[in-house]
């Protein structure tokens, strides 16, 4: 048996990336239909600032993607990107309504939406909220509280918070190109539903992002979300490094950073030979590459180091670190972070979408889908990481 066709927008700072997918349902499995990918537009560290700009892109992104498929597509599950998206702590409490003490789901709902009054700066929002453990009368570390007997209902929350004018504008461009609105995802939320198991997510595990203008971090430990991180940072910092070092146009920087970087230790050529469009050669020190390359990884494991220790969890997952996004493509990469992080550290892989294409850069777009997929069989919910109620009620407010 299959089912209707799922479409997944993955807005990066340099790419949009579009998929489409459905569920076979005898496998339970993802089976991929089509891909497509656009330049963006509109979109600066993440973050949409121009959102006509990226409408325009995505309907030509839509009009490719329907054609390989053959088929309309109506609407997208989209990530939300840039370091805007923060979390907080938060504590809800609420006397339970029944005569007889039993906890019922109402309360439940009611003691989380208590915990989404918390003070925020001007235009910042609650997008979501996840529960790290209910505590009733007193007594905490339950994890499904509903049905059990007390007065007082307590729960202790991870907001997932958010810039309300990026989330308007990131809503204006998808609609605004003809498409409806399924479910809007946190990119490391996203990501993470492609490359992590519920083993590791029990055991402790974070999945590192870096994107072009971003890099995104999600921590798990006993299978709930514990932390997620954002920074302004991304592979595109490291191309601005080396126009800057090399002395070049940023365009060539690109390239000798595809072409010849490297954080591994250099066993060949002490200077690579780079052939110009005009037929002059550009002698790069190997050395100076790799140093300015390393210098700004080394900023970025620092970036995920300060984060882990604010949760007291550096150097204390047991399944490591997951890499994911184009900026893990570096030879070298996955084995500096290890040295950096003091942890296991791999590049992610999927595993439940057939014939997927092994490209780190892809897997936002694979956890996108796999999500979607997984809604048409359960109801998106804190286990799906999708973003609940609250934030479908916020996007409604910005349609016209």
């Amino acid at each position: 048996m299959k089912s209707h066709i799922i479409a997944a927008l993955d807005i990066g700072t340099r790419t949009l990336k579009m998929g489409a997918g459905r569920r076979n349902e005898e496998r339970g499995t993802v089976e991929i239909l089509g891909i497509a990918e656009e330049s963006s537009a509109g979109v600066r560290k993440g973050t949409v600032v121009h959102p006509d700009d990226l409408a325009s892109r995505i309907v030509v992104l839509k009009a490719r993607l329907e054609q390989i498929c053959g088929a309309p597509l109506e609407e997208v599950f989209v990530n939300l990107g840039g370091s805007h998206v923060f979390v907080a702590t938060s504590r809800g409490i609420v006397a339970v309504s029944r005569a007889d003490s039993m906890v019922s789901q109402e309360d439940v709902d009611r003691v989380l939406q208590a915990a989404q009054a918390l003070t925020l700066g001007q235009n910042q929002e609650v997008l979501d909220v996840f529960p790290q453990q209910y505590i009733l009368d007193g007594v905490g570390g339950i994890r499904d509280v509903t049905g059990m007997k007390g007065n007082r209902l307590e729960v202790d929350v991870l907001a997932v918070c958010g810039f309300a004018p990026y989330v308007k504008n990131l809503t204006g461009a998808v609609l605004a190109a003809g498409l409806e609105i399924a479910d809007i995802i946190p990119s490391s939320l996203a990501t993470s539903a492609a490359v992590i198991s519920q083993d590791q997510k029990e055991l402790g595990v974070a999945v590192l992002e870096i994107g072009a203008g971003t890099t995104s971090l999600a921590v798990f430990e006993e299978g709930e979300l514990l932390h997620t991180a954002a920074f302004p940072v991304g592979s595109g910092n490291i191309t601005n490094d080396i126009a800057i070092g090399l002395q070049t146009e940023p365009e060539l920087a690109e390239r000798i950073k595809k072409e010849y970087g490297t954080l591994l230790a250099s066993r060949g050529r002490k200077t690579e030979r780079v052939e110009l469009a005009d037929g002059q050669i550009l002698l790069v020190p190997q050395k100076k590459l790799s140093g300015i390359i390393s210098a700004r990884i080394k900023q970025i494991a620092d970036s995920v180091n300060g984060e882990l220790k604010k949760i007291s969890r550096q150097g204390k997952l047991p399944a490591g670190i997951v890499l994911a996004g184009g900026g893990v493509k570096l030879p070298g990469l996955a084995e500096f972070m290890k040295k950096e992080a003091k942890l296991s550290v791999r590049v992610g892989t999927v595993e439940r979408i057939e014939a997927f294409p092994n490209d780190p850069a892809l897997l936002g777009l694979a956890g996108l889908l796999i999500l979607g997929c997984d809604s048409q069989e359960y109801r998106p919910s804190k286990e799906s990481w999708g973003l609940a109620q609250t934030l479908k009620k916020m996007l409604r407010s910005f349609i016209p």
